[in-house]
C-alpha cells in the first residue's frame, strides 16, 4: 500500500490547471478567476458626502461652534456640477459628489437652517464625512486574485468597478459511475437491494462545486455496461471520472482490470487509510483522470473529500488546501500505519479553545454520524491527541 501523502502528490503530479475562457459576470457565479485581476479605475471614482448635511469649505481646519455660512444650492447624488465658486456651504445628499473645493461635511442633525443660512452649534472636524477616491481601492490595485471563487461579495466589487466579463477557470467535465447490480434508485426495494446513495452524494458534491456533469450512471457487476459507460465519459471529453464500487479483491471486483482493459495506467491502488483503503487511481493517456473509490459510503466520502476535492482544486490552479491543528478531546483511536480520517464536532471548551470531538460509532457503512458532524479530522499516529481539522464541505475552502 501506498501512504496518504504520497497518493496525494503523485495524483497531483497528473493534473494540469484547466484552461480559461471569458464570461459575462452574471455568468461566473461561483467559478475560479484565472488570473490576477486588478481595478480598473478608483473606488470611490470621486470625494462623496458620506451623510446627508451640509459640505462646507473648511480649509483643513476645524469649524468653531456657532459659525454660519449662507447656502448656496443643493447637491443631489448623480448631480453634475461641481463647482460654486462664490459658496462657503451647500446643501448635499449621501453619495453626492463633493463641489470643487469643498472638504467637510456637516451632517443636517448637526445643524440649524433659517433665512437661507445655516449655524453648526457645535465645534466640527474638518474633513469629516467624506469619502474620499480611491479610498475603496486604488486604479490598477489587485482587487481579486487568481483562483478566487467568484462569490456574492466578489460579485459586488466587480460589478461596482464596472467589470462586465471575467476570465474564469472552464468547468472540469465530470463523470460518475454507480457499479452494483444491487443499487437502485427511490421506491420499493426488491429482495437484496439497496438504495444508491453515493450516486446522489457525489452528483450534489459536484454541483456544489460548480462542474459539468456529463453523466450519473448506475451500472450491475455484471456484462459491459461499466466498459460502455467509461467509453461514453471519455468521448464526451470528461476531465474526471468517478467510479463507486467493485475496485477491492472479491470475485466482483472487477474495476480495476475492466479499466486496465480499456487501456488506462495505474497511478496506485490502495492506500494505507482508513476508511477508503481499497482506493483506485489511473489515468487514460491523453484522457481523463479515474478515481475509482471503494463502494460503502464513508468510503466514498472520504475519497471524495481527500482525492477528489483536491483534484478538483489543482484543476482550478488553487494552492493545496490546509488544515487546521486542533487539540482532541479524547484521543482519535486509529490504527497502526493508517492514516485515519473520522468524523466529528468542533467545539470551543471553557477556556476558550476549540476542541474537537470524534463521533461516536463511526463504520464505513453508517451515514448518521456524517449527517451530524460539523468537520472530518485526520491523523496519522493510532492514538492521537492532536488532529487535523478540514471543513466537512471543500467548497468552504476553496
Amino acid at each position: 500500500m501506498i501512504a496518504y501523502p504520497d497518493a496525494l502528490a503523485l495524483l497531483l503530479d497528473a493534473i494540469r490547471p484547466l484552461e480559461s475562457e471569458s464570461l459575462p459576470l452574471a455568468d461566473a457565479a461561483r467559478r475560479f478567476l484565472a488570473a490576477d485581476l486588478h481595478s480598473p479605475m478608483a473606488l470611490p471614482s470621486f470625494d462623496n458626502a458620506a451623510m446627508d448635511g451640509y459640505a462646507v469649505r473648511a480649509h483643513g481646519k476645524p469649524l468653531p461652534a456657532g459659525v454660519s455660512f449662507a447656502v448656496a444650492a443643493m447637491q443631489a447624488a448623480g448631480d453634475t456640477a461641481d463647482a460654486f465658486p462664490q459658496a462657503d456651504a451647500c446643501e448635499i445628499a449621501t453619495g453626492a459628489r463633493m463641489p470643487e473645493g469643498f472638504d467637510t461635511v456637516v451632517p443636517v442633525e448637526r445643524s440649524e437652517r433659517r433665512d437661507g443660512q445655516v449655524r453648526f452649534p457645535a465645534e466640527e472636524r474638518a474633513g469629516q464625512n467624506v469619502r474620499r477616491a480611491g479610498s475603496d481601492i486604488a486604479r490598477g490595485e489587485l482587487a481579486l486574485a487568481r483562483g478566487r471563487r467568484i462569490d456574492t461579495a466578489a460579485t459586488m466589487l466587480l460589478a461596482a468597478l464596472g467589470v462586465a466579463h471575467v476570465d474564469v477557470v472552464r468547468r472540469p467535465r465530470v463523470a460518475v459511475i454507480a457499479t452494483g447490480s444491487e443499487l437502485n434508485a427511490t421506491g420499493p426495494l426488491p429482495p437484496g437491494g439497496i438504495h444508491d446513495s453515493n450516486g446522489p452524494f457525489l452528483e450534489a458534491c459536484f454541483a456544489h462545486w460548480g462542474t459539468d456533469m456529463l453523466t450519473r450512471t448506475r451500472v450491475p457487476d455484471v456484462g459491459d455496461a461499466f466498459a460502455h459507460a467509461v467509453g461514453e465519459a471519455i468521448a464526451a471529453r470528461a476531465d474526471l471520472i468517478v467510479t463507486t464500487g467493485a475496485v477491492s479483491a472479491g470475485r466482483f471486483d472487477f474495476v480495476p482490470a475492466a479499466l486496465a482493459s480499456l487501456g488506462a495506467r495505474e497511478l496506485f491502488h490502495k492506500v494505507a487509510i482508513r476508511p477508503g483503503k481499497p482506493l483506485l487511481a489511473t489515468r487514460f493517456d491523453g484522457g481523463p483522470i479515474v478515481l475509482a473509490l471503494p463502494g460503502n459510503p464513508m468510503a466514498v466520502a472520504v475519497g471524495y473529500r481527500f482525492f477528489v476535492a483536491p483534484v478538483l482544486r489543482a484543476m482550478a490552479g488553487l494552492f493545496p488546501e490546509r488544515p487546521t491543528r486542533v487539540r482532541m478531546a479524547a484521543p482519535l483511536i486509529g490504527r497502526d500505519g493508517l492514516h485515519h480520517f473520522a468524523l466529528g464536532r468542533l467545539e470551543h471548551g471553557a477556556d476558550g479553545r476549540q476542541t474537537a470531538h470524534a463521533a461516536d460509532a463511526q463504520a464505513s457503512f453508517r451515514i448518521l454520524p456524517f449527517a451530524t458532524s460539523n468537520t472530518w479530522l485526520s491523523a496519522s499516529d493510532a492514538h492521537a491527541e492532536h488532529a487535523d481539522a478540514w471543513p466537512l464541505d471543500p467548497v468552504d475552502a476553496a
